[in-house]
């Protein structure tokens, strides 16, 4: 028979699963936790996201140097030799200078002279001239006149396109002078371009009071910033922590400046004042677009790649490049320098441990050399994490990667007054001789800091920084 106890607790054994021999989680605690029976906790956090921060990416790529000032302002050489789009004029030897080689906006400011031999090209067509005049026509110093070597005029030289095609380019490769004639006339000074960025300030927060600072929890906890124990408490503070840190570097890659009268800026004045320039805003102005130079989306043969070569020889042309790209963009360069394998049209490639037959198959390349540039390839982490850029990049066309050139570039600092040895890419924060905002945080309330009368654990974090793109134009976004 049963025995039944008083209290009425069937006590008889029985060789049954019910729900009454386990703990229910999911009631009120006096009914879940009057069971008798313990379930056998894992009590340790499991990590299913794997590394979840993606800071560590400028750390790679670039150094950290402090600054005093509000604005870091740095400047570029220009061009050495002298390249522009004109304009034809209707009077087959007249042409007004509108722009650069790099597109920007010259008029009166270039710096052709007279007695300078020049190369004109327009809609396929070529031909030689000589500069024999500045404002012909004393009205407009963006105006030079052009007499042809190889006929008439400049118009018959370059065919009849020459009045029609639109912007004519002029390269100055040279000049030319009589016999006992005098020099030049006018000087060419140097030219640079002067860039600046703005420091922003980042803060972040977090909070817990002093009866959650004491509990302990039955989960035992893990995380990036090296927190351990049973203290939950522990983890919200180690994940604020890891997040500010992912801020400071996704700020830097992501922060565009603010223009006129914009209203959403951390700023007082509402004005281009405020914001900051971060990494994609930079090459995005000052340097080159993957699909704006072949047309079409990220590399993905080898055409479309030798078109990105080409405009780096039109540019820096420096050596070894650095490619931080998504998986699918990592995918599709793999695939481009598989085709031009032997084996990739009727097989595969051997792999690592001596490239043997019957060992591993290695399907990725890290490195790769193209014409006379070095190429090393990484996959960038705030490209693929859904819980960042990723989350993007799975519904629109948007950046796929970047190519960033390796080595240092020299620049003239004007806060120093001279010129330095920096890397393209670097990292300026606020620091004097009694304050460095790098990264502050520190510990207010009554809870450990003992620092006020309030019952919580305050922990605040503060950065001042901006980032610094030198050389731009050495820079591409594959999108």
């Amino acid at each position: 028979m049963a025995i039944s106890s008083a209290n009425g607790i069937d006590a008889a054994p029985r060789k049954q699963t019910l729900n009454s021999n386990y703990v229910d989680f999911t009631s009120s605690a006096t009914e879940g936790w009057a069971q008798q029976y313990l379930p056998d906790l894992m009590e340790q956090e499991a990590e299913v996201y794997g590394k979840r921060t993606i800071a560590g990416f400028l750390a790679q790529v670039g150094a950290e140097e402090p600054s005093a000032s509000d604005r870091v302002v740095w400047s570029e050489q220009g061009r050495l030799h002298l390249a522009y789009t004109a304009t034809y004029n209707d009077n087959n030897t007249d042409y007004t200078i509108v722009n650069d080689v790099d597109g920007n906006t010259v008029g009166a400011n270039h710096g052709i002279r007279v007695g300078d031999m020049v190369i004109m090209s327009v809609a396929g067509a070529t031909a030689k001239g000589y500069v024999s005049a500045i404002d012909p026509d004393d009205d407009n110093d963006d105006q030079i006149r052009v007499i042809a070597y190889g006929a008439a005029n400049m118009a018959t030289a370059l065919g009849s396109t020459a009045t029609t095609a639109g912007a004519v380019r002029i390269l100055v490769i040279g000049s030319e002078f009589e016999k006992g004639t005098d020099g030049r006339s006018a000087a060419n000074a140097p030219k640079f371009k002067s860039h600046s960025n703005k420091h922003i300030i980042m803060k972040d927060f977090y909070e817990v009071s002093g009866s959650d600072a004491a509990q302990v929890g039955w989960v035992e906890i893990s995380g990036e910033e090296g927190q351990s124990g049973y203290l939950w408490y522990l983890k919200a503070a180690g994940d604020t922590r890891a997040r500010f840190s992912d801020y400071l570097e996704m700020t830097m890659l992501e922060a565009e400046k603010a223009v006129d009268g914009a209203g959403a800026i951390g700023g007082t004045d509402q004005s281009t004042s405020d914001g900051t320039e971060g990494l994609f805003a930079a090459i995005e102005t000052r340097g080159h677009q993957s699909s704006g130079v072949t047309g079409v989306n990220a590399a993905t043969d080898l055409a479309e790649f030798d078109q990105i070569l080409a405009t780096f020889d039109q540019n820096g042309a420096i050596e070894e490049n650095m490619l931080f790209v998504d998986r699918g963009t990592s995918l599709a360069i793999d695939d481009m320098l598989a085709s031009m394998n032997s084996y990739g049209a009727g097989g595969t490639s051997y792999g690592v441990f001596d490239n043997q037959e019957d060992m591993a198959l290695n399907l990725g390349f890290s490195g790769f050399r193209r014409g006379s540039y070095d190429f090393y390839k990484s996959d960038f982490r705030y490209l693929n994490d859904k819980g960042t850029r990723g989350a993007l990049n799975d519904t629109v066309s948007n950046i796929r990667g970047v190519v960033i050139p390796a080595g240092v570039s020299s620049v003239y600092d004007e806060q120093l007054g001279k010129n330095l040895k920096r890397p393209f890419l670097h990292v300026r924060y606020r620091q004097s001789e009694t304050e460095s905002r790098k990264y502050k945080t520190w510990v207010t309330g009554s809870v450990g800091a003992m620092t006020s009368g309030k019952d919580v654990m305050e922990v605040h974090y503060l950065s001042e920084r901006c980032l610094v793109v030198q050389g731009a134009n050495n820079f591409m976004l594959l999108n």
